[in-house]
């Protein structure tokens, strides 16, 4: 009987593990050197309507960089790409900084600044202007470990809300 029950928690451990998409994706690969960011940069036009409005068309030379923190919250590594005629950027993060491994999660990918005078404008649509932290691999397999981060978008200055804040009545 109690071979049995052992035998019906191992099956149910290993239809978990199947189940939940195998082991965490970023153990058991010891032999990537390099973890990849990679994603779209696209500018908004407000004056289209929605669908239009979210696809967005790709900026050429838009800067975006990452930054990995360590255990302390300190930053251990920092680097940028330029996005090319797609709108795509890929950014390379070694995966140890002096002696310690990067953990992607602790990354945080975000817009730096956009070529394109008519279309400068940071937004937070895909969490671009505060940054996005990468939770699940895009793409794993033997020597690589990519992250999709994004699409993350800038938008026109005429597009562009001004921020307001509730102001203080004054005491005359």
């Amino acid at each position: 009987m109690e071979k049995g029950w052992v035998m019906a928690v191992v099956a149910a451990a290993a239809a978990a593990v199947l189940v939940l998409g195998g082991v965490d994706a970023r153990r058991g690969h010891e032999d990537v050197k390099v973890v990849h960011f990679d994603g779209k940069v696209l500018c908004q036009d407000c004056s289209e309507g929605w669908n239009e409005w979210t696809k967005g068309k790709p900026i050429k030379g838009a800067k975006v960089a990452v930054t990995c923190l360590d255990s302390r919250r300190r930053a251990v590594c920092h680097t940028s790409d330029t996005t090319d005629d797609k709108g795509e950027f890929d950014l390379v993060v070694s995966k140890f900084v002096y002696g310690k491994a990067v953990r992607p999660e602790d990354c945080t990918v975000r817009l730096v600044s956009s070529p394109d005078p008519a279309c400068n404008v940071m937004t937070d649509f895909g969490g671009g202007k505060c940054g996005v932290r990468p939770h699940h691999p895009s793409v794993v397999r033997r020597g690589m470990l990519k992250y999709t981060a994004g699409p993350f978008y800038f938008t026109s200055p005429s597009c562009d809300e001004p921020e307001t804040s509730p102001h203080e009545e004054d005491d005359d």
